[in-house]
């Protein structure tokens, strides 16, 4: 039996996508049916094969003049994401920076080096490209799914601290002002008095992972009855299990992932300031303090590595809640998955744009268009079953009735990792005269009738739609 659909979840997801489209500036038609064709297009090699979507109805050349004289009105679009967080989640959110690698674009503006984990450059794990810094707001549900909120490019000329605090402050302009204040978690290469210098007196607060031999300092107990007062007490070592004192709080708890999970704080430690403002002013030198965490788990879940000691740094206001500290930290790490996700199944990094504002385009469409859309279209359809539209089949003759990139990326109700491909769609048929040039990409129905006449006699393709039949372009 096919449950019906209700009309409440459409109706949210056509007030979403008609508020999208009221993001977009200049080239709004094309630039939404880019998005239309991106989430209905499953894995394409290049952003050319969008328009041969059903769902791109314009020309061939409409495809990059969007990118290339489109807008996107990046803050109504901040202000659309943030009105819409994941259903039931804290307000936890991630921040970390992703490259799109463009080592051959000599000709390109802004672009920086950066690492890269993957990809080297004479011996070198470095490449040249456009750095941009997500948000996103994570939850605590057992699967990868993320929300991201934000995306700037950081100029190599820019400081990615300042970037942070810019779009924290960004977030916060979109949320109640009697909020709690929400939990922004950084992996390390971030400087936690930079940011925190960054961000003043703002209500929020940060958690930061430093190094493993970082040092902190306790408050000085007793003065000198002459000479310059002191600024630090004793010390914290942090592989010196020597120098911790009693801790000012601790939370033990049994988890089914990590076993026993040990966590310990220690309250009122500060580091010593080396690159501040007031640097070679012989002036004095500021103190921030925080709290430091050190989080001790039985086992990890994969069987590869034995468990480290994790030494996050936190502050903000009241106390910490231990409990959701080290889970928020663990989290935070769903946020690489939504970088892959974006890579390789939006196809993120894939177009080889000269500029990089063809670049930011490009990413709001991905972030605002592309991932939400296919997260809210998955949701608003959930378990609904329609006749097959796309020319895909499954069990029962039926097919899902969300577009193409949800069965390459699946919600939590389906068994799956949410970065796992799905199964593979009919493949194009080879002509007489050899493999054909798209043999090693799964099209779809529609595309293997644009695609048939061009590269194969319509005698050798049976059922195939001919080039006179289709429908023009606008």
């Amino acid at each position: 039996m096919i449950p019906l659909v209700t009309t409440a979840p459409l109706t949210a997801l056509s007030g979403f996508r008609t508020a999208a489209y009221g993001c977009l500036g200049p080239r709004r038609d094309a630039l939404f049916e880019l998005v239309d064709a991106l989430l209905t297009a499953g894995l394409v090699p290049s952003p050319a094969h969008l328009g041969l979507e059903a769902a791109h109805r314009r020309g061939w050349g409409s495809l990059y003049a969007a990118l290339a004289h489109g807008a996107v009105d990046a803050d109504a679009a901040r202000a659309l994401l943030g009105r819409h967080p994941l259903a039931g989640a804290p307000p936890v959110y991630a921040v970390d920076v992703s490259v799109w690698p463009r080592c051959d674009a000599e000709t390109s503006p802004g672009r920086g080096y950066y690492y890269h984990p993957s990809r080297h450059s004479a011996g070198q794990p470095i490449v040249a490209g456009w750095a941009y810094q997500w948000v996103a707001q994570l939850g605590f549900a057992r699967d990868s799914w993320t929300a991201p909120l934000d995306v700037r490019r950081v100029h190599p000329r820019e400081n990615a601290h300042a970037v942070a605090a810019a779009q924290i402050r960004a977030i916060l302009g979109t949320r109640p002002a009697d909020a709690p204040a929400p939990l922004f978690v950084f992996d390390a290469g971030y400087d936690p008095e930079r940011l925190a210098r960054e961000l003043g007196d703002a209500p929020v607060a940060v958690l930061v992972r430093p190094r493993r031999d970082r040092c902190f300092y306790a408050d000085p107990t007793r003065q000198p009855r002459t000479g310059r007062p002191r600024r630090h007490g004793a010390k914290f070592a942090c592989r010196d299990a020597a120098t911790w004192p009693r801790p000012t709080a601790e939370h033990t708890v049994e988890d089914s992932q990590y076993g026993r999970v040990r966590v310990r704080a220690w309250a009122g430690l500060h580091a010593k300031s080396q690159n501040h403002p007031a640097r070679g002013t012989h002036q004095t030198r500021p103190v921030l303090r925080g709290t430091v965490v050190l989080v001790e788990v039985e086992r990890v879940p994969q069987k590869t590595r034995e468990p480290r000691q994790l030494w996050p740094w936190w502050r903000g206001p009241g106390a910490p809640d231990l409990a959701l500290r080290w889970r928020a930290y663990v989290r935070r790490f769903d946020l690489e998955h939504t970088f892959r996700f974006v890579k390789q199944v939006l196809g993120w990094t894939t177009p080889r744009v000269r500029h990089p504002e063809q670049a930011d385009r490009w990413t709001w469409l991905d972030v605002a268009g592309g991932d939400r859309l296919h997260r809210t279209a998955a949701g608003t359809t959930r378990g609904v079953r329609a006749p097959s539209a796309l020319g895909a089949t499954v069990a029962g003759g039926h097919a899902d009735a969300v577009p193409r990139a949800s069965r390459f990326c699946t919600p939590a109700h389906d068994a799956r990792h949410p970065c796992e491909p799905a199964t593979t769609l009919r493949p194009l048929a080879r002509s007489a005269h050899g493999p054909s040039r798209w043999s090693g990409t799964t099209l779809s129905g529609p595309q293997e009738d644009r695609l048939s006449a061009p590269f194969a006699p319509s005698s050798q393709l049976p059922g195939r739609v001919s080039s006179a039949s289709r429908p023009p372009t606008v």
